[in-house]
C-alpha cells in the first residue's frame, strides 16, 4: 500500500479530453492552430509595438508587454496538451505539475497587475490629460510594469508548496487539461479547508483588488467621457478603452468562475471549459480585439507588411 501510495505522488494522469478520444485529431488541429495564432498575432503586437514610431506611447508599452506575458502564459499549458494529444501520453511528474501549476499562478498573477497599470494609464490619458506626460513617465511605466511582474511571486509559490504538500494518497488521475488548483484539491486527502481558504484569500488579495482597482478607474474614465460636450470626442475617448475592457472581461470573468465558485457546485467539465477561456481563448482574441478596434495598430501593421 506504502509503495502504491509512493508511486501515485511521483507522478499524475492528465486525462484531458480522454473521454473524447474519436475527437483526438480536432482538438489537436484546433489547438495548434490557437497556439500558432497566439504567437504570431501577439508577436505581430510585440513587433509594432517596438518599431513603429506613432506607438511609442505608455498604452503601447502596456500592450507590446501584454502580449509578451500571454505568449509566456500559454506556452505553460499548450504545448503540453499538444503534446499529449498527439502522443496519447498524459502524465506528468510530481515536479512537473507543481512547476506548472507555479508558472500559471505567478503569470496570471502578473497578468491581473497589468491589466490594472493598463487601466491606470487610461484613466490618467482621459481624466488626467494635461498631466499625463509628466504622471506617465518612463519612470512610472518601468515601476508599474516591473511591479506587476514581481509582486506576489513569494506569496504564490508559497501557495503552490502548500498544495503539493497534501498527501495525494488516492488516485493520480487528474481530471483536467493541465495542473490546476481546483482538480488537485479533490485528489488530496484528508481536510483541505485551510488550502481552499489560501486559494480564496489568495485570488481576493491579487485578483480581485486589481480588478476594483480596473472597475475603480473605469467608473471615473465613464463620468469624465459623459461631460464631454461633444459626441465625437465621447467616442474617440470611449474607444480606447473598450479593447481593454473586452480583454478584462473574457480573462476575469472565466477566472472568477474557476475560482471563487462554491466547491459544491464545480465540475470538471465546466472546470476544463473555463479553464479554456483564460489559458487559450483571451490569448488567442487579445490581438484581434486590440487591431480590429484600433486605427493605430491597424496603420502600423500595414506599414509592417508594405515594408
Amino acid at each position: 500500500m506504502a509503495e502504491g501510495n509512493l508511486t501515485s505522488m511521483l507522478e499524475f494522469i492528465l486525462l484531458g479530453f480522454s473521454d473524447l478520444p474519436n475527437l483526438r485529431e480536432f482538438l489537436f488541429a484546433i489547438f495548434l492552430v490557437s497556439y500558432m495564432s497566439i504567437l504570431i498575432g501577439n508577436g505581430l503586437i510585440i513587433l509594432i509595438t517596438k518599431v513603429d514610431a506613432g506607438l511609442q506611447t505608455p498604452m503601447y508599452f502596456f500592450l507590446g508587454n501584454f502580449s509578451f506575458l500571454e505568449i509566456c502564459y500559454t506556452s505553460v499549458t499548450l504545448p503540453r496538451m499538444l503534446t499529449n494529444l498527439w502522443t496519447k501520453k498524459r502524465n506528468i511528474s510530481f515536479l512537473g505539475c507543481s512547476l506548472q501549476l507555479c508558472f500559471l499562478l505567478i503569470l496570471g498573477n502578473s497578468e491581473c497587475f497589468l491589466l490594472g497599470a493598463m487601466a491606470y494609464d487610461r484613466y490618467v490619458a482621459i481624466c488626467k490629460p494635461l498631466y499625463y506626460p509628466v504622471i506617465m513617465n518612463q519612470k512610472m511605466c518601468l515601476q508599474l510594469l516591473i511591479g506587476s511582474w514581481i509582486t506576489g511571486i513569494p506569496v504564490q509559490i508559497a501557495l503552490t508548496y502548500q498544495i503539493f504538500s497534501l498527501p495525494f494518497c488516492g488516485s493520480n488521475k487528474l481530471n483536467h487539461i493541465f495542473c490546476d488548483i481546483p482538480p488537485l484539491l479533490r485528489l488530496a486527502c484528508g481536510d483541505t479547508s485551510k488550502n481552499e481558504f489560501s486559494v480564496y484569500a489568495d485570488a481576493v488579495l491579487f485578483a480581485m483588488v486589481p480588478f476594483l482597482l480596473i472597475v475603480g478607474s473605469y467608473v471615473k474614465i465613464i463620468v469624465t467621457i459623459l461631460k464631454l460636450p461633444s459626441g465625437t470626442g465621447r467616442y474617440k475617448a470611449f474607444s480606447t478603452c473598450s479593447s481593454h475592457l473586452i480583454v478584462v472581461g473574457l480573462f476575469y470573468g472565466s477566472g472568477i468562475i474557476t475560482y471563487l465558485r462554491p466547491k459544491s457546485s464545480s465540475s470538471a467539465g465546466t472546470d476544463k471549459v473555463f479553464s479554456l477561456f483564460y489559458s487559450i481563448v483571451t490569448p488567442v482574441f487579445n490581438p484581434l480585439i486590440y487591431s480590429l478596434r484600433n486605427k493605430d495598430v491597424i496603420a502600423a501593421l500595414r506599414n509592417l507588411l508594405t515594408k
